[in-house]
C-alpha cells in the first residue's frame, strides 16, 4: 500500500508536490547510444526530468546520481543470455559506486516471439539477482519504465528527507561492492574474495579466467574453481 499510495501523491508525470511544494526535477545522465531509444524522448517531455546525454561506461540512464538502470526490453534479454552478455553486464553493474537496477521491458507475447523456454529466462534472471545483487523491474512499456524511474528517485528522496531505516547492510566503496559479488559465489568467502582481487584485479577478470588460472590463487583448488566456472557459465541453448 505504501507504494501505491506514495505513487499517487508524487503524481507521477504532473508537476506533483513534495512536503515542501513542487519538487524540483531530477537529473537524468543518458547514455548518448540510446539516442534512439524512446525512453530519452519520454525523459526529455516530462516537467519531472531534467536530461543530458553522455558517454556512460555502463548502464543506459544514471537517475538522481545515484540509480543507473540498464534498460532490456525482453528481445534483447533473450539474445544477450545467448550470446553470453547478460552475466558480464550485470558484474560490471554490480561494479559501480551507483545502486545499479535492470529494468526488463515488455509481455509475455515478446518473450513467447523469441522461442527461448521461460526456465532458460529464469535460470539466468536467478543469476543476475542472487549471484550479482541486482534487482529486476518489470514493466510493460517505456512510458511505464520511465514512471518506474520516477518512482525510484522520488522514494529515494523520501527516505532520505524522513530519514526511514533501512534493513540490512550494504556495501560502500567499490572495493567493499567487488568484494560482496565475489562472496556470492560458491565457496568464496572473504579471505579468498581478497585474494582473487588482488590476483586479478577487479570482478570482470576474475569471472572470464580460466580454471587453471583461477588454482593460483592461494585457497582455490579444482572443486572452488570448477564451481566458480559453472556459476558463470551460461550453456549454449539450442532451439527447434
Amino acid at each position: 500500500m505504501f507504494l501505491v499510495n506514495e505513487c499517487h501523491r508524487l503524481r507521477v508525470f504532473g508537476t506533483g508536490g513534495d512536503m515542501g511544494g513542487v519538487p524540483k526535477p531530477i537529473p537524468v545522465q543518458a547514455d548518448d547510444r540510446e539516442r534512439g531509444s524512446p525512453i530519452i524522448d519520454l525523459l526529455r517531455q516530462s516537467a519531472d526530468f531534467q536530461v543530458t546525454e553522455s558517454r556512460l561506461k555502463v548502464g543506459d540512464y544514471l537517475v538522481d546520481g545515484r540509480f543507473l538502470f540498464e534498460r532490456k526490453t525482453l528481445t534483447d534479454l533473450v539474445a544477450a543470455i545467448i550470446d553470453g552478455r547478460l552475466f558480464k553486464q550485470a558484474l560490471r553493474l554490480a561494479g559501480t559506486p551507483f545502486r545499479p537496477v535492470m529494468i526488463l521491458e515488455g509481455t509475455s507475447r515478446d518473450l513467447a516471439d523469441s522461442g527461448m523456454r521461460w526456465e532458460s529466462v529464469q535460470g539466468a534472471l536467478v543469476a543476475v539477482a542472487l549471484f550479482c545483487g541486482i534487482p529486476l523491474l518489470r514493466t510493460r512499456t517505456p512510458e511505464e519504465t520511465v514512471r518506474t524511474m520516477l518512482f525510484a528517485a522520488r522514494q529515494a528522496q523520501t527516505y532520505a528527507t524522513n530519514a526511514l531505516p533501512r534493513q540490512g547492510w550494504r556495501p560502500r566503496g567499490k572495493l567493499a561492492r567487488q568484494l560482496y559479488v565475489l562472496q556470492g559465489f560458491p565457496n568464496i568467502g572473504p579471505e579468498r574474495a581478497r585474494r582473487l582481487l588482488a590476483r586479478f584485479g577487479n570482478v570482470e577478470a576474475i569471472v572470464n579466467a580460466q580454471p587453471e588460472d583461477l588454482r593460483s590463487v592461494e585457497g582455490i583448488g579444482k572443486q572452488i574453481a570448477d564451481k566458480l566456472r559453472w556459476s558463470v557459465e551460461e550453456p549454449p541453448y539450442k532451439y527447434s
